[in-house]
C-alpha cells in the first residue's frame, strides 16, 4: 500500500520526465526478482522486455573470466572461497544455492547477448580487493575482458566497463582509448566524483541517489558526463532517480519497473 500511495503522489510530477529520460537496467540481471548473476536472471529480464543489464566480472586462478559479485562464493553458491583462488575446471562443477544453476562464465553470458542488438551492458570490474588483484594482474584481466566483450558485442549495443577501482579504468583507458568507461562511487553525485572522472578522462559516473541533488546531476551533465543512479530496490527509488534526472537507472526489480512504466506511461 505504501508503494502504491507513493507512486500515485509522484506520478503527476514525474510523468513527463519519466518518458524514457533514464534507461532502466537490471542490476546483476535483476537481483530481487531472480537469482542474481545467473543466466536465468538475464534471460528472465530480457524475455520480460528489459534491454539494459549490469553484471560483475572476476578472473580465476588460471585466467578465465566468471560472473560473481562477492569476494567469495559463500553467499550465493554451494561452495566457499574466492574464485580467484580456483581454476575454471573447479568452478564448472559448482552450483548456485537457490536454483542450482552452474557457475556463469563471461563467455556464456556474452554468447547469450551476441544475437540481441541494441542492448546496454555494464561489466563491472570487481578488482577492488588488492590481495586478489595486485597491480601486476590487472593488465591481463583488462585485456581479456575487453577483447572478449568486443568480440561478441551485437550491433548497436553499448558495452560499458565500470569500476569503483580506478586502477583497471586507467589501464582500460591506456590500452583501449575508445572503450566506454564508468567510474562508480559509493557516495552521491558531487564535484569530487566529477573531478575524479575528468582526471581519468571518463565520460560516465555511477552515483548513489541518496544525498544527490538535481543541481549536482545537472552540473555533472553540463560538464559532459552521463550519470547513472543506484541502488534501486523499490518503485520509489526509480521515481526518485527520474526526478533527479539521471541518464540511466540501476534497479534490482527491473521487471516490476518495466511493468509499471508500461502500465502508467505513454508508450512511444
Amino acid at each position: 500500500m505504501k508503494t502504491i500511495l507513493a507512486a500515485a503522489v509522484l506520478l503527476t510530477v514525474c510523468r513527463a520526465q519519466a518518458q524514457e529520460k533514464g534507461l532502466v537496467f537490471a542490476h546483476r540481471g535483476g537481483a530481487f526478482e531472480f537469482e542474481e548473476n545467473t543466466l536465468g536472471a538475464f534471460k528472465g529480464s530480457y524475455e520480460k522486455g528489459l534491454r539494459g543489464f549490469e553484471t560483475d566480472v572476476r578472473m580465476t586462478k588460471d585466467g578465465a573470466l566468471v560472473i560473481l559479485h562477492d569476494d567469495s562464493l559463500d553467499r550465493t553458491h554451494r561452495a566457499a572461497g574466492a574464485v580467484e583462488e580456483k581454476t575454471a575446471e573447479e568452478l564448472r562443477g559448482i552450483k548456485t544455492k537457490k536454483t542450482g544453476e552452474t557457475m556463469l562464465f563471461l563467455e556464456d553470458l556474452l554468447e547469450y547477448f551476441a544475437d540481441k542488438p541494441g542492448i546496454y551492458l555494464e561489466l563491472e570490474m570487481k578488482t577492488g580487493n588488492k590481495t586478489l588483484y595486485p597491480d601486476e594482474r590487472l593488465e591481463d584481466y583488462c585485456r581479456k575482458l575487453h577483447d572478449a566483450a568486443m568480440a561478441r558485442r551485437p550491433e548497436g549495443a553499448f558495452y560499458v566497463f565500470t569500476s569503483f577501482d580506478e586502477r583497471p579504468l586507467k589501464i582500460m583507458k591506456r590500452l583501449f582509448p575508445a572503450a566506454d568507461l564508468m567510474l562508480i562511487t559509493g557516495g552521491p553525485c558531487n564535484e569530487e566524483i566529477v573531478a575524479r572522472a575528468q582526471a581519468l578522462g571518463i565520460k560516465r559516473i555511477g552515483c548513489k541517489k541518496e544525498e544527490t541533488s538535481r543541481a549536482a546531476v545537472r552540473a555533472a551533465q553540463k560538464a559532459g558526463l552521463r550519470v547513472t543512479g543506484w541502488p534501486g530496490h523499490t518503485l520509489e527509488d526509480y521515481l526518485l532517480a527520474v526526478g533527479l534526472g539521471f541518464d540511466a537507472i540501476c534497479t534490482d526489480i527491473p521487471v516490476a519497473i518495466h511493468t509499471w512504466k508500461t502500465e502508467h506511461l505513454p508508450q512511444k
